[in-house]
């Protein structure tokens, strides 16, 4: 089907989000799609300094990066909230690439330990997609009490999740498959 983009929003040691990217990659599978695994904590990139675009020698993390990103039908960031946003680690991973993620959507799904599910992140969020050319599909995927929602081993605890996501996927895949025909006949530039 389509290759799609899985961007983990935390390096917490005890990060919830880990769990929630883990059951969405499975979801995804289970829908034959090819699913590239981003994971900040074991890329540790530094801080931004230079976009990719203008480093002359890339690390070969970076170049892996890129082509994961590029090559990427869609985008689906897993992000936590922190302090009404969306986390640095996330931004920080996001904005080594433009280009690269123009003219496809993302997907937008957000946790929280709260009962709010991470709705201000993700509305923050929205707005970096925007820029970076990938903009979000008109609904969210918010997890509340992310802690009570996946056991310690990550399984799903909780299974009207199970039935609320594949609404949200569903959707995901029709912006997705519009999104790749229209590149197909060309984009603006």
């Amino acid at each position: 089907m389509a290759k799609i983009a899985v961007i983990v929003g935390s390096v917490r040691s005890d990060r919830q989000g880990i769990k929630v990217a883990r059951w969405l990659e499975q979801k995804l599978k289970e829908r034959n799609h090819t699913v590239f695994f981003i994971d900040p904590m074991e890329l540790n990139l530094p801080l931004l300094d230079r976009m990719y675009k203008e480093m002359k020698e890339p690390p070969q993390k970076l170049k892996d990066l890129r082509e994961m990103i590029k090559e990427a039908d869609g985008y689906m960031p897993i992000t936590p909230e922190y302090n009404h946003s969306t986390s640095s680690v996330l931004k920080n991973t996001l904005d080594y690439f433009l280009e690269e993620y123009f003219f496809k959507p993302s997907a937008i799904v957000s946790y929280s330990v709260g009962g709010f599910g991470g709705i201000t992140a993700a509305q923050q969020l929205r707005i970096i997609f925007a820029e970076l050319g990938a903009p979000s599909i008109s609904s969210s995927f918010s997890i509340s009490r992310v802690q009570n929602v996946f056991d310690e081993n990550g399984k799903l605890a909780d299974k009207n999740y199970d039935k609320r996501v594949d609404r949200f996927l569903d959707e995901f895949e029709w912006y997705v498959d519009a999104f790749k025909n229209q590149r197909e006949k060309g984009t603006p530039y």
